[in-house]
Protein backbone atom coordinates (compact mmCIF):
# COMPACT_ATOMS: atom_id res chain seq x y z
CA UNK A 1 0.00 0.00 0.00
CA UNK A 2 1.41 3.41 -1.10
CA UNK A 3 2.05 5.98 1.35
CA UNK A 4 -0.35 8.71 1.17
CA UNK A 5 0.52 12.39 -0.46
CA UNK A 6 1.33 14.79 1.27
CA UNK A 7 -1.14 18.33 0.80
CA UNK A 8 0.59 19.91 -1.29
CA UNK A 9 1.88 23.55 -0.51
CA UNK A 10 3.53 26.95 -2.10
CA UNK A 11 7.08 27.17 -1.16
CA UNK A 12 7.82 28.21 2.42
CA UNK A 13 4.42 28.15 2.96
CA UNK A 14 4.14 26.46 6.87
CA UNK A 15 0.93 23.70 6.47
CA UNK A 16 1.08 24.04 10.07
CA UNK A 17 -0.13 27.61 10.34
CA UNK A 18 -3.05 26.83 8.21
CA UNK A 19 -4.01 23.98 9.88
CA UNK A 20 -3.83 25.51 13.32
CA UNK A 21 -6.43 28.33 11.65
CA UNK A 22 -8.57 26.08 10.67
CA UNK A 23 -8.60 23.92 13.82
CA UNK A 24 -9.24 27.01 15.95
CA UNK A 25 -11.60 28.34 13.74
CA UNK A 26 -13.49 24.57 14.00
CA UNK A 27 -13.84 25.41 17.59
CA UNK A 28 -15.25 29.05 17.12
CA UNK A 29 -18.15 27.29 14.73
CA UNK A 30 -18.87 24.42 17.22
CA UNK A 31 -17.90 24.78 20.43
CA UNK A 32 -20.93 26.21 21.69
CA UNK A 33 -23.01 23.37 20.72
CA UNK A 34 -20.54 20.92 21.47
CA UNK A 35 -20.06 22.07 25.24
CA UNK A 36 -23.78 22.21 25.38
CA UNK A 37 -23.73 18.56 24.79
CA UNK A 38 -21.01 17.85 26.98
CA UNK A 39 -23.09 19.30 29.90
CA UNK A 40 -25.72 17.17 29.03
CA UNK A 41 -24.41 13.73 28.70
CA UNK A 42 -24.27 11.29 31.27
CA UNK A 43 -20.59 11.30 33.09
CA UNK A 44 -17.93 11.26 35.51
CA UNK A 45 -16.18 14.33 36.84
CA UNK A 46 -13.65 14.17 33.72
CA UNK A 47 -16.30 14.04 31.51
CA UNK A 48 -17.70 17.20 33.21
CA UNK A 49 -14.36 18.73 33.67
CA UNK A 50 -13.98 18.54 29.73
CA UNK A 51 -17.51 20.26 29.01
CA UNK A 52 -16.53 22.83 31.68
CA UNK A 53 -13.14 24.04 29.02
CA UNK A 54 -15.72 24.20 26.55
CA UNK A 55 -17.49 27.62 27.94
CA UNK A 56 -16.01 30.65 29.19
CA UNK A 57 -15.03 31.12 32.67
CA UNK A 58 -17.54 33.44 34.29
CA UNK A 59 -14.74 36.55 34.75
CA UNK A 60 -11.04 35.40 36.27
CA UNK A 61 -9.53 32.15 35.43
CA UNK A 62 -8.68 30.70 32.05
CA UNK A 63 -10.69 27.72 29.89
CA UNK A 64 -9.61 26.34 26.85
CA UNK A 65 -12.35 28.06 25.50
CA UNK A 66 -11.22 30.98 27.00
CA UNK A 67 -7.75 30.77 24.38
CA UNK A 68 -9.74 30.34 20.95
CA UNK A 69 -10.02 34.29 20.52
CA UNK A 70 -6.63 34.95 21.16
CA UNK A 71 -4.82 32.07 19.63
CA UNK A 72 -6.72 33.61 16.19
CA UNK A 73 -5.20 37.11 16.79
CA UNK A 74 -1.66 34.96 17.42
CA UNK A 75 -2.06 33.55 14.20
CA UNK A 76 -3.10 36.77 12.39
CA UNK A 77 0.18 37.61 13.67
CA UNK A 78 2.23 34.61 12.64
CA UNK A 79 0.76 35.22 8.86
CA UNK A 80 2.17 38.61 9.02
CA UNK A 81 5.77 38.32 8.00
CA UNK A 82 4.63 36.20 5.25
CA UNK A 83 2.75 38.68 3.81
CA UNK A 84 4.09 41.62 4.42
CA UNK A 85 7.81 40.68 3.59
CA UNK A 86 6.21 39.98 0.00
CA UNK A 87 4.23 42.94 -0.36
CA UNK A 88 7.60 44.78 0.55
CA UNK A 89 9.42 43.11 -1.75
CA UNK A 90 6.84 43.07 -4.50
CA UNK A 91 5.99 47.08 -4.15
CA UNK A 92 7.83 48.24 -1.21
CA UNK A 93 6.64 50.35 2.23
CA UNK A 94 4.38 52.94 0.90
CA UNK A 95 2.29 49.99 -1.32
CA UNK A 96 2.73 47.52 1.73
CA UNK A 97 0.99 50.27 4.24
CA UNK A 98 -1.72 51.03 1.40
CA UNK A 99 -2.97 47.32 1.46
CA UNK A 100 -2.72 47.30 5.23
CA UNK A 101 -4.48 50.40 5.48
CA UNK A 102 -7.20 48.98 3.07
CA UNK A 103 -7.58 45.41 4.55
CA UNK A 104 -8.17 47.04 7.96
CA UNK A 105 -10.50 49.21 6.91
CA UNK A 106 -12.62 46.75 5.12
CA UNK A 107 -12.48 44.47 7.72
CA UNK A 108 -13.63 47.09 10.69
CA UNK A 109 -16.33 47.59 8.22
CA UNK A 110 -17.06 43.92 8.13
CA UNK A 111 -17.31 43.40 11.34
CA UNK A 112 -19.74 46.41 12.01
CA UNK A 113 -21.90 44.86 9.27
CA UNK A 114 -21.48 41.01 11.35
CA UNK A 115 -22.85 42.59 14.10
CA UNK A 116 -26.51 44.37 12.97
CA UNK A 117 -24.73 46.76 10.47
CA UNK A 118 -26.19 50.10 10.78
CA UNK A 119 -30.14 48.69 10.22
CA UNK A 120 -29.69 48.84 14.09
CA UNK A 121 -27.72 50.60 16.74
CA UNK A 122 -24.05 48.73 15.77
CA UNK A 123 -21.80 47.59 17.86
CA UNK A 124 -18.57 49.75 17.14
CA UNK A 125 -15.50 47.18 18.59
CA UNK A 126 -16.68 43.29 18.22
CA UNK A 127 -14.54 40.22 17.85
CA UNK A 128 -13.30 41.13 13.92
CA UNK A 129 -13.45 44.81 14.95
CA UNK A 130 -10.24 44.14 17.17
CA UNK A 131 -8.54 41.52 14.43
CA UNK A 132 -8.65 44.33 12.38
CA UNK A 133 -6.87 46.93 14.72
CA UNK A 134 -4.49 43.97 15.60
CA UNK A 135 -3.67 43.56 12.37
CA UNK A 136 -3.34 47.15 11.18
CA UNK A 137 -1.26 48.40 14.46
CA UNK A 138 0.87 44.89 14.54
CA UNK A 139 1.75 45.76 10.73
CA UNK A 140 2.82 49.23 10.48
CA UNK A 141 4.91 48.56 13.64
CA UNK A 142 6.38 45.59 11.20
CA UNK A 143 7.24 47.68 8.69
CA UNK A 144 9.41 50.01 10.24
CA UNK A 145 10.90 48.26 13.49
CA UNK A 146 13.54 45.45 13.60
CA UNK A 147 12.76 42.38 15.92
CA UNK A 148 14.02 44.60 19.12
CA UNK A 149 11.46 47.43 18.66
CA UNK A 150 9.11 45.09 18.07
CA UNK A 151 9.96 43.51 21.86
CA UNK A 152 9.99 46.40 23.52
CA UNK A 153 6.07 47.77 22.67
CA UNK A 154 5.30 44.48 23.12
CA UNK A 155 6.72 44.34 26.63
CA UNK A 156 5.40 48.47 27.02
CA UNK A 157 2.22 47.99 26.15
CA UNK A 158 1.75 44.55 28.70
CA UNK A 159 3.54 46.66 31.47
CA UNK A 160 1.93 49.99 30.51
CA UNK A 161 -1.60 48.24 30.35
CA UNK A 162 -1.18 46.60 34.01
CA UNK A 163 0.37 50.14 35.70
CA UNK A 164 -3.32 51.90 34.45
CA UNK A 165 -5.08 49.16 35.92
CA UNK A 166 -3.22 48.89 38.74
CA UNK A 167 -2.77 52.31 40.34
CA UNK A 168 -5.25 54.75 37.90
CA UNK A 169 -8.09 55.35 40.72
CA UNK A 170 -11.89 54.35 38.96
CA UNK A 171 -14.37 57.14 40.75
CA UNK A 172 -16.39 55.30 43.21
CA UNK A 173 -14.18 52.05 43.32
CA UNK A 174 -10.53 53.00 43.24
CA UNK A 175 -7.05 51.63 41.90
CA UNK A 176 -6.64 48.16 41.18
CA UNK A 177 -9.92 46.82 41.60
CA UNK A 178 -9.90 44.11 38.77
CA UNK A 179 -13.82 43.31 39.59
CA UNK A 180 -16.58 43.51 36.67
CA UNK A 181 -17.73 47.02 36.35
CA UNK A 182 -15.33 48.43 38.86
CA UNK A 183 -12.02 48.63 36.71
CA UNK A 184 -10.85 51.07 34.53
CA UNK A 185 -11.13 49.64 31.47
CA UNK A 186 -14.88 49.31 32.34
CA UNK A 187 -15.11 52.57 32.89
CA UNK A 188 -13.36 54.22 29.82
CA UNK A 189 -15.64 52.05 27.95
CA UNK A 190 -18.87 53.16 30.07
CA UNK A 191 -17.95 56.61 29.10
CA UNK A 192 -16.04 56.81 25.98
CA UNK A 193 -16.96 54.09 23.88
CA UNK A 194 -20.50 55.02 21.95
CA UNK A 195 -23.18 53.24 20.21
CA UNK A 196 -23.66 49.20 20.93
CA UNK A 197 -21.78 48.02 23.75
CA UNK A 198 -21.76 43.77 24.27
CA UNK A 199 -21.97 43.48 28.32
CA UNK A 200 -24.06 46.68 29.09
CA UNK A 201 -22.26 49.35 29.69
CA UNK A 202 -18.84 48.16 28.68
CA UNK A 203 -17.29 45.52 26.05
CA UNK A 204 -15.23 42.73 26.15
CA UNK A 205 -14.01 44.02 23.25
CA UNK A 206 -13.57 47.55 24.24
CA UNK A 207 -11.48 50.67 23.99
CA UNK A 208 -8.13 49.89 26.43
CA UNK A 209 -8.09 46.34 25.75
CA UNK A 210 -7.28 46.48 22.52
CA UNK A 211 -3.37 47.75 23.71
CA UNK A 212 -2.31 44.43 25.14
CA UNK A 213 -4.57 42.15 22.33
CA UNK A 214 -2.02 44.03 20.46
CA UNK A 215 0.77 42.69 21.75
CA UNK A 216 -0.88 38.88 21.50
CA UNK A 217 -0.81 39.43 17.39
CA UNK A 218 3.11 40.53 18.23
CA UNK A 219 3.96 37.43 19.81
CA UNK A 220 2.52 35.26 16.61
CA UNK A 221 5.21 37.73 14.60
CA UNK A 222 7.88 36.81 16.84
CA UNK A 223 6.64 32.95 16.44
CA UNK A 224 6.29 33.41 12.93
CA UNK A 225 10.08 34.63 12.45
CA UNK A 226 11.44 31.92 14.67
CA UNK A 227 9.83 28.99 12.81
CA UNK A 228 10.86 30.17 9.43
CA UNK A 229 14.15 30.99 10.18
CA UNK A 230 15.94 28.47 7.81
CA UNK A 231 19.42 28.46 10.07
CA UNK A 232 17.76 26.96 12.55
CA UNK A 233 17.41 22.78 12.67
CA UNK A 234 13.77 21.73 13.01
CA UNK A 235 14.08 20.61 16.13
CA UNK A 236 15.72 23.56 17.34
CA UNK A 237 12.56 25.43 15.97
CA UNK A 238 10.25 23.12 17.93
CA UNK A 239 12.01 22.98 21.36
CA UNK A 240 12.38 27.08 21.14
CA UNK A 241 8.70 27.51 20.55
CA UNK A 242 7.59 25.04 23.47
CA UNK A 243 10.34 26.16 25.80
CA UNK A 244 8.86 29.82 25.25
CA UNK A 245 5.16 28.20 25.19
CA UNK A 246 6.00 27.05 28.88
CA UNK A 247 8.12 30.14 30.27
CA UNK A 248 5.34 32.44 29.46
CA UNK A 249 2.36 30.11 30.82
CA UNK A 250 4.49 30.03 34.26
CA UNK A 251 5.20 33.86 34.10
CA UNK A 252 1.38 34.68 33.00
CA UNK A 253 -0.09 32.81 36.52
CA UNK A 254 2.88 34.16 38.41
CA UNK A 255 1.88 37.94 37.24
CA UNK A 256 -1.78 36.47 37.46
CA UNK A 257 -1.23 36.33 41.28
CA UNK A 258 -0.87 40.29 41.30
CA UNK A 259 -2.90 41.26 37.80
CA UNK A 260 -5.20 38.28 37.05
CA UNK A 261 -5.81 36.31 34.10
CA UNK A 262 -8.73 38.00 32.92
CA UNK A 263 -10.72 37.82 29.61
CA UNK A 264 -13.09 40.12 29.12
CA UNK A 265 -10.04 42.67 30.03
CA UNK A 266 -7.43 41.07 28.21
CA UNK A 267 -5.06 41.56 31.36
CA UNK A 268 -1.28 41.10 30.59
CA UNK A 269 -1.37 38.25 32.43
CA UNK A 270 -3.96 36.51 30.29
CA UNK A 271 -2.32 37.76 27.24
CA UNK A 272 1.23 35.68 28.27
CA UNK A 273 -0.69 32.20 29.27
CA UNK A 274 -2.75 32.28 26.05
CA UNK A 275 0.50 33.23 24.09
CA UNK A 276 2.23 30.02 25.71
CA UNK A 277 -0.51 27.98 25.16
CA UNK A 278 -0.47 29.82 21.40
CA UNK A 279 3.07 28.90 20.97
CA UNK A 280 2.60 24.77 22.23
CA UNK A 281 0.09 24.37 19.54
CA UNK A 282 2.13 25.63 16.90
CA UNK A 283 5.32 23.92 18.25
CA UNK A 284 2.77 20.55 18.26
CA UNK A 285 1.40 21.22 15.13
CA UNK A 286 4.21 21.62 13.17
CA UNK A 287 6.39 19.04 14.47
CA UNK A 288 3.57 16.99 13.31
CA UNK A 289 2.75 18.28 9.89
CA UNK A 290 5.72 19.77 8.86
CA UNK A 291 8.64 17.64 10.58
CA UNK A 292 6.69 14.14 10.69
CA UNK A 293 4.84 15.02 7.38
CA UNK A 294 1.71 13.33 8.94
CA UNK A 295 -0.94 15.43 7.27
CA UNK A 296 -3.95 13.73 6.17
CA UNK A 297 -5.55 14.28 9.29
CA UNK A 298 -5.03 18.30 8.95
CA UNK A 299 -6.78 18.38 5.17
CA UNK A 300 -10.23 19.18 7.51
CA UNK A 301 -8.83 21.97 9.45
CA UNK A 302 -6.95 23.24 5.91
CA UNK A 303 -9.90 23.69 4.52
CA UNK A 304 -11.57 25.56 7.07
CA UNK A 305 -8.31 27.53 7.83
CA UNK A 306 -8.64 28.78 4.12
CA UNK A 307 -11.97 29.89 4.56
CA UNK A 308 -11.30 31.53 7.96
CA UNK A 309 -13.43 34.51 7.56
CA UNK A 310 -15.98 33.14 5.44
CA UNK A 311 -16.55 30.48 7.45
CA UNK A 312 -17.33 33.10 10.33
CA UNK A 313 -19.43 34.98 8.59
CA UNK A 314 -21.61 32.31 7.64
CA UNK A 315 -22.01 30.77 10.64
CA UNK A 316 -23.66 34.03 12.05
CA UNK A 317 -26.44 33.13 8.93
CA UNK A 318 -26.83 29.71 8.96
CA UNK A 319 -27.35 27.04 12.41
CA UNK A 320 -25.34 24.22 11.98
CA UNK A 321 -26.34 22.98 15.05
CA UNK A 322 -29.84 23.16 13.84
CA UNK A 323 -29.45 22.42 10.49
CA UNK A 324 -27.89 18.90 11.54
CA UNK A 325 -31.48 18.11 12.91
CA UNK A 326 -32.24 16.97 9.93
CA UNK A 327 -29.98 14.78 9.44
CA UNK A 328 -29.34 12.91 13.02
CA UNK A 329 -32.46 14.35 14.91
CA UNK A 330 -35.90 13.31 15.79
CA UNK A 331 -35.93 9.35 16.18
CA UNK A 332 -32.63 8.85 15.62
CA UNK A 333 -31.63 11.56 18.56
CA UNK A 334 -34.27 9.98 20.93
CA UNK A 335 -32.55 6.69 20.75
CA UNK A 336 -29.18 7.87 21.29
CA UNK A 337 -30.30 9.51 24.18
CA UNK A 338 -32.27 6.05 25.27
CA UNK A 339 -28.81 4.27 24.76
CA UNK A 340 -27.01 6.83 26.85
CA UNK A 341 -28.53 10.34 27.86
CA UNK A 342 -27.71 12.89 25.92
CA UNK A 343 -25.31 11.17 23.17
CA UNK A 344 -28.01 12.37 21.05
CA UNK A 345 -27.53 16.15 21.89
CA UNK A 346 -23.65 15.24 21.17
CA UNK A 347 -23.60 13.43 17.70
CA UNK A 348 -26.20 16.81 16.94
CA UNK A 349 -23.27 18.73 17.74
CA UNK A 350 -20.94 17.18 16.17
CA UNK A 351 -22.89 16.73 12.79
CA UNK A 352 -23.32 20.17 12.84
CA UNK A 353 -19.84 21.16 13.19
CA UNK A 354 -19.33 18.54 10.55
CA UNK A 355 -21.49 19.99 7.87
CA UNK A 356 -19.30 23.62 8.71
CA UNK A 357 -16.53 21.61 7.80
CA UNK A 358 -17.95 19.78 5.07
CA UNK A 359 -18.74 22.80 3.78
CA UNK A 360 -15.67 24.67 3.87
CA UNK A 361 -14.41 21.27 1.60
CA UNK A 362 -16.55 21.98 -0.95
CA UNK A 363 -15.38 25.66 -1.04
CA UNK A 364 -11.94 24.55 -0.85
CA UNK A 365 -12.07 21.92 -3.55
CA UNK A 366 -14.00 24.40 -6.33
CA UNK A 367 -11.24 27.28 -5.75
CA UNK A 368 -13.62 29.47 -3.97
CA UNK A 369 -12.08 31.89 -1.27
CA UNK A 370 -12.79 35.67 0.41
CA UNK A 371 -9.91 37.62 0.74
CA UNK A 372 -9.60 41.10 1.85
Amino acid sequence: MSAPTPIPAPANRLLALDALRGFDMFWIVGADAIGGALHHLRGGPVLQLVAEQMEHVAWEGFHFYDLIFPLFVFMVGAAIPLSIDKLVAQGGRAEALRRITRRTLLLFAVGIFYYGGIAQEPRLLGVLQRIALCYGATSVLYLWLRPRGLAAVGVALLVGYWALLRFVPVPGFGAGDFREGHNLTNWIDARWLPLRKWSGDHDPEGLLSTLPAITSCLLGVFASKWITNAARSARVRVIGLAAAGVALIALGWMWGVQFPVIKNLWTSSFVLVAGGWSLLLLAAFYQVIDVWRVQRWARPFMWVGANSLLIYLVSNVVDFAKLSERFAGGAVAAWLDAQWAGLGGLVLALVGAGLAVGFCGWLYRRGIFLRI
